[in-house]
C-alpha cells in the first residue's frame, strides 16, 4: 500500500470506521515526496534512535525505518492502533506506543529505547500543540536533533534571529536550547484533509552547551517572558510585569548597565543582552 495515496488512504480509513479529528489537528500527507524527504534532511541513518510524535497512518514512520537503527512512534489516537498495525507493523525496529507525549519522562524514555543510539525526534505537528510539544523535547535535552513540520508562520517565528524584531519569547527559548533552521515548506494540497495554511519542514540541531552565561536559567526566562509580556511598550514598562519589586527606577538602571537604553523593546535584544540583564538581577 502507498501510504500517502490518497485513494488508498480513505479506503484504509474507511475500512476501520476512522473520521478525522478536528480537536486532534489530523491532517495526513498524501505526497510520497514529503516524508521521504523529512526523513532525509533530518540526516535518519542507522546510527540513529527517532522519536517519531503523532505517526498518523505512518507515512513518516515508514522512511525513518527504512532508516534508522530504531523507531519509537508515540501516537495519542487509539483508534490508529488497527490502522498502524497493517500500515508499519511489519517493521522489526519499530516500537508503537499509544500514549500522550506531554506525559512521558523523554529522558528515561530515551535512553531506555535507544541503547548505543543518537537520538533525534521527528513529528508532523498539530498546530495547536506545536509550542508545548517542541518544549517537551528542547528542555529534555535528550536529542541531538529535532526536526518537525509546522505552520509555517510559526517556523519564520522560531527560525527569527533574536533581536531582529520577528520573533518573541518563544523564538528566544528555541535559540537558547538549539540552532533552528527552515529546510522546506510543504503546500496545503499534500494534505487530506487539506489545511488553509502552509507548512514549513523545520531542524533544530540542539546545543551541548548554552549559547552564553547565566548565574541563573529559570531567571534569564523569566526576563525573556517580562519583556515580551506587553511587546508594544518600552522594554521598563514591560519588565515590571514580572519584576514589579525592582520598581521602573531600578530596571532603567540595570539596562544602563547592560549598555541598552530604557526605551529599548524586548524585541530587538539578543541572546547576550537578555543574559546580561537576567545576570544583573541575579546580583540584587
Amino acid at each position: 500500500m502507498e501510504l500517502t495515496n490518497a485513494r488508498e488512504m480513505r479506503a484504509l480509513l474507511e475500512e476501520n470506521g476512522f473520521h478525522f479529528s478536528k480537536a486532534k489537528g489530523q491532517n495526513f500527507l498524501t505526497a510520497a515526496w514529503v516524508p521521504r524527504r523529512i526523513a532525509e534532511e533530518a540526516g535518519v541513518d542507522r546510527e540513529a534512535g527517532v522519536l517519531e510524535v503523532g505517526p498518523g497512518i505512518g507515512p513518516l514512520t515508514e522512511q525513518l525505518c527504512l532508516r534508522a537503527g530504531k523507531v519509537l512512534a508515540v501516537e495519542l489516537d487509539q483508534r490508529l492502533k488497527p490502522i498502524l498495525a497493517k500500515t508499519v507493523g511489519h517493521f522489526g525496529n519499530l516500537e508503537l506506543r499509544f500514549a500522550d507525549v506531554m506525559d512521558l519522562d523523554l529522558a528515561e524514555t530515551v535512553r531506555t529505547a535507544f541503547p548505543g543510539l543518537r537520538p533525534m525526534a521527528c513529528a508532523n505537528l498539530p498546530y495547536y500543540i506545536t509550542s508545548p510539544v517542541l518544549t517537551k523535547l528542547l528542555e529534555s535535552r535528550a536529542f541531538d536533533s529535532v526536526t518537525v513540520m509546522i505552520q509555517k508562520e510559526v517556523a519564520q517565528r522560531i527560525c527569527a534571529a533574536p533581536g531582529s524584531g520577528d520573533g518573541g519569547a518563544f523564538t528566544v527559548f528555541c535559540h537558547w536550547y538549539a540552532e533552528p533552521k527552515a529546510l522546506f515548506d510543504v503546500p496545503p494540497d499534500c494534505f487530506l484533509p487539506r489545511p488553509q495554511v502552509t507548512s514549513t519542514v523545520i531542524t533544530l540541531k540542539t546545543r551541548r552547551e548554552p549559547p552564553c552565561p547565566v548565574a541563573d536559567e529559570a531567571l534569564f526566562f523569566r526576563v525573556v517572558r517580562a519583556a515580551f509580556a506587553q511587546r508594544r511598550k518600552t522594554l521598563v514598562n514591560s519588565m515590571m510585569t514580572g519584576f514589579s519589586d525592582l520598581g521602573k527606577e531600578r530596571i532603567a538602571e540595570i539596562l544602563t548597565a547592560c549598555g541598552l537604553s530604557p526605551t529599548v523593546r524586548g524585541e530587538a535584544l539578543t541572546l547576550e543582552q537578555f543574559a546580561a540583564i537576567a545576570n544583573r538581577i541575579a546580583l540584587r
